[in-house]
Parts: C-alpha cells; sequence; structure tokens
C-alpha cells in the first residue's frame, strides 16, 4: 500500500523534533570525565545517554502514535498495527562518542511494510541535521539556518571521488578486506569519517561513496530515504535498495557501478 502525503505530513514534524530532544539528550553527557561505558554481549559499547535518549524517542512516538511499532538499538520491540514502524538508533557512533570526538548521531527511521520511508540523521555536537521523506526530498539544516535542499554531488568517477567508511577492521572481520583495499586504491581520498556522519557527508555533496561491510537493522533504516530523495543510491553489496542486508553503499548514483564492480570482484 502507498503511504499517502497526509501521513508523511503527520509523522515528519514529530520525527524532526524528537531527533533534536533526543539530540540534546546525548549532549548532557558528551565529553563527561564520569561517562560509565558498559559492553552489551556483542561487546559493542553503550552508556546511559544511549538508553536516556531512546527512552526519550520512545515515549514522544507512542504518545503521538500509540498504533505505530517501535523497534530500537537498546530496548525491547513495541508491536504496532498502523503498518509503519519507527527504526531509532539513539547514537549512531558510541565509540566516537565515548572519546569526544563529535562525528556521532542520532538516527530515526519510518518503515512501512518493509520498506524505510522518513529518515532523520542528527548530529547534535555539530548542529548538523539532513532529513528526507519519500517524494518530499532531502534536506539539510546547519545550526539556526533555514533548511536547504540536499543534492549528492556531481562527480562521475572514483578517481574524483571522497571514500569514506565507518571502521576499516570490519572489512577484516567481514572477511572483505580485499574490498576495502581496492576501494581505497581507486579513490581520489578515503577517510574513516563514518557511522551516519559518512551518509550525511554523501547526502549533502561532500563525499561520493560511504560503505559498510556490516550495519544493523537501525543503522540503515533511516539512510535509504535520505540518500534517494538526495539523489543518490542507498544499496546492499548487489546493488539492491534495501535496509534489510546487514550492509551498505551509499554513493551519489554516478559511481555506484564502478563501486559494486570493485567489491564484487
Amino acid at each position: 500500500m502507498t503511504v499517502t502525503p497526509a501521513e508523511i505530513d503527520r509523522r515528519l514534524p514529530l520525527a524532526l523534533s524528537a531527533a533534536r530532544e533526543a539530540g540534546d539528550i546525548t549532549l548532557e553527557f558528551f565529553r563527561r570525565d564520569d561517562l560509565d561505558v558498559e559492553r552489551k554481549a556483542d561487546d559493542s559499547p553503550v552508556t546511559l545517554a544511549d538508553r536516556r535518549a531512546e527512552e526519550h524517542l520512545r515515549a514522544r512516538i507512542a504518545a503521538a502514535l500509540p498504533e505505530d511499532g517501535i523497534f530500537g538499538e537498546e530496548l525491547p520491540e513495541r508491536p504496532g498495527d498502523s503498518g509503519f514502524r519507527w527504526i531509532l538508533d539513539p547514537i549512531d557512533g558510541t565509540k566516537s562518542f565515548i572519546h569526544g570526538v563529535p562525528l556521532y548521531g542520532t538516527l530515526i527511521g519510518l518503515e512501512h511494510e518493509g520498506r524505510s520511508v522518513l529518515g532523520v540523521i542528527r548530529i547534535p555536537a555539530l548542529e548538523e541535521c539532513v532529513y528526507a521523506a519519500q517524494g518530499r526530498g532531502a534536506w539539510y539544516i546547519r545550526g539556526g539556518q533555514a533548511p536547504r535542499s540536499a543534492r549528492v554531488s556531481p562527480r562521475k568517477s572514483l578517481a574524483e571521488s571522497l571514500f569514506l567508511t565507518s571502521e576499516v577492521r570490519t572489512f577484516e572481520t567481514a572477511g572483505r578486506r580485499p574490498a576495502y583495499d581496492r576501494l581505497q586504491a581507486a579513490a581520489r581520498l578515503a577517510r574513516t569519517w563514518g557511522d551516519c556522519y559518512g551518509y550525511l557527508m554523501v547526502a549533502t555533496g561532500r563525499a561520493e561513496v560511504m560503505v559498510d561491510a556490516a550495519m544493523a537493522l537501525w543503522d540503515a533504516a533511516a539512510l535509504q530515504p535520505i540518500l534517494e530523495e538526495a539523489g543518490g543510491t542507498f544499496t546492499d553489496w548487489q546493488g539492491r535498495p534495501t535496509i534489510h542486508a546487514g550492509e551498505g553503499i551509499a554513493t551519489n548514483g554516478l559511481v555506484l557501478e564502478e563501486v559494486l564492480q570493485l567489491v564484487k570482484a
């Protein structure tokens, strides 16, 4: 069933305001000397900031739209019956967060019958936000400025491109290190300005490629509508547009085939 404009209009303002509020909660803990870091079962880090921010997001959504489902990184899933499911990552880039690096973000995705139709990336410490909804374009906000259109870059080859990833070790863990080496060799520049900030950079035309060898659903859900509405692509390593593959490639669209050839080689 197609998502109607009215359904998007009902949910987009909530996504933007809740992301801003949750981001502000994370700033209360950012660069604190007494920040307590725990390890989850998969050895990934988590803090009180992650939990407090997600609790706030869930409370805001449940109060406004009790019929919608909620799925987040830190707390159990809350089922719904509307066909919509909010997918939350209160702090994407927790490793950056706990080390005082401002390239972490709050991610909100909205899935409708298996496809992501709305996404918000908010970078609290830098006061940057990029967001999109299906059929409504992608928009970028910095500080208190008015939203402006977000568009991918016009570069047509990897030799001209900035290639980003979150962590090189992830390629090794996934048995895909040769793919990283090929991409790095082909690109003009390679950097690990990753996690959700890397995808924001692709959506706003500051980078051309962002590749992750492993992603959770809450990492990916916000990204697809943002990249597509900005004129780019978000796919798995086979080139399929999906948030459910456990991996991700974002491009400006013009270098996608070149990237796919290198990761499949």
